[in-house]
């Protein structure tokens, strides 16, 4: 059972449980998709998603990067949430939350419109049964989109020492996220290993956080009572996948994997080889060696980063991502090149006549 923190829903004995809906599209997950569903979660006793289908996405925004399935499994898999479902049509109506069972809707503060520029909350909003939780700024699906689309296919068939002299100077990377402690403790479970649990390690960049990794870590933790999970730093991911990898930079990355419930703690930054003392210490019992891995160029002269774990005889391998890896997701991005800029432009343009409209003074009642 994972850990209660500060403001999390609590159900009274006797009392009607809260049921709390919140839809999204949910695609190319990140850290801002996490800490909405966790102040949704506050609001409520049952958290219930909507995930809004493929045509859905089509019809109102563009093509999705992610197909439904790929969405559904990763929101499925946030600790936070309690039912999923992809009857979620883009107008949230009250016909919906009824048949949900729903007491309100909530949404973050950037307002949602559909295609016709309406607002897709007016409904339930008039009814009174919508809430403002505080959108995450720093990131989007939008901005994920434009900095994979500063990528070429040239540089996944280059060393990285070859795309590293290829790059341009203003190739910008991912910014730093602003990164408290008070964020870590929200995500955290807030529980330590107990005497006697197995304790699984796995590790890797988990970058562009998808249903292959979510895949990897629920096969991982049914191996093991409690499991760590190794974050790599930019700088070594980079310097194992050269070009403008990673796409998310450390903290991002690090709160994605956070807020998997498969996950009871994370280290951030792991290093990119365990050594025995490191699994001494952190009382580790089994290393774990997921397949995307593979796809990485290994670091110039590093040595078996598993080599430690082999030599006690408690190092496994597990395949999980039938597929998918970042390397596959960003080659779709590769691929409608030409559609995933006109979408991003489209929604950026959209945005911003948004905010004009909203920063209009309104007229004086008379």
């Amino acid at each position: 059972m994972e850990g209660k923190h500060e403001g999390e829903g609590e159900q009274q004995a006797g009392k009607k449980p809260v049921r709390v809906w919140i839809d999204m599209c949910a695609d190319m997950f990140h850290f801002g998709h996490a800490n909405a569903l966790r102040q949704a979660k506050q609001m409520g006793d049952v958290l219930v998603v909507g995930i809004h289908p493929d045509e859905e996405i089509i019809r109102n925004k563009g093509p999705p990067v992610m197909n439904q399935d790929e969405r559904l499994a990763v929101v499925k898999a946030c600790k936070w949430v309690d039912e999923v479902t992809l009857d979620a049509p883009y107008q949230t109506t009250l016909a919906t939350l009824d048949k949900f069972n729903i007491d309100f809707a909530v949404h973050g503060e950037d307002i949602s419109v559909n295609s016709d520029g309406t607002d897709s909350y007016e409904e339930v909003k008039k009814a009174g049964r919508f809430k403002l939780i505080k959108r995450t700024t720093g990131v989007s699906t939008t901005d994920l989109v434009g900095r994979m689309l500063l990528l070429t296919k040239n540089h996944f068939n280059r060393s990285p020492a070859e795309a590293a002299e290829s790059l341009p100077d203003q190739l910008p990377r991912p910014k730093p996220v602003a990164f408290s402690s008070r964020i870590l403790y929200l995500f955290s479970n807030g529980r330590s290993p107990k005497e006697g649990d197995r304790v699984g390690y796995i590790d890797g960049g988990w970058d562009l956080f998808h249903a292959g990794h979510v895949e990897a870590l629920k096969q991982a933790r049914a191996m093991c009572d409690y499991l760590m999970v190794g974050v790599h730093s930019d700088q070594d991911i980079n310097r194992s996948r050269g070009s403008n990898y990673p796409i998310m930079n450390l903290n991002e990355r690090a709160l994605c994997v956070l807020s998997c419930r498969y996950v009871d703690e994370v280290i951030i930054g792991a290093p990119w080889g365990i050594s025995e003392d490191d699994l001494t210490n952190l009382r580790i019992s089994l290393v774990l060696h997921g397949d995307e891995r593979d796809q990485y160029y290994p670091l110039p002269s590093a040595d078996d980063p598993y080599a430690a774990a082999k030599k006690l005889g408690i190092f496994q391998e597990i395949k999980y991502s039938q597929g998918l890896s970042t390397t596959s997701i960003v080659d779709r991005i590769i691929h409608h090149r030409l559609t995933y800029e006109k979408r991003n432009k489209d929604r950026e343009a959209r945005d911003r006549q948004i905010a004009e409209q909203q920063a209009q003074p309104k007229p004086a009642p008379q």
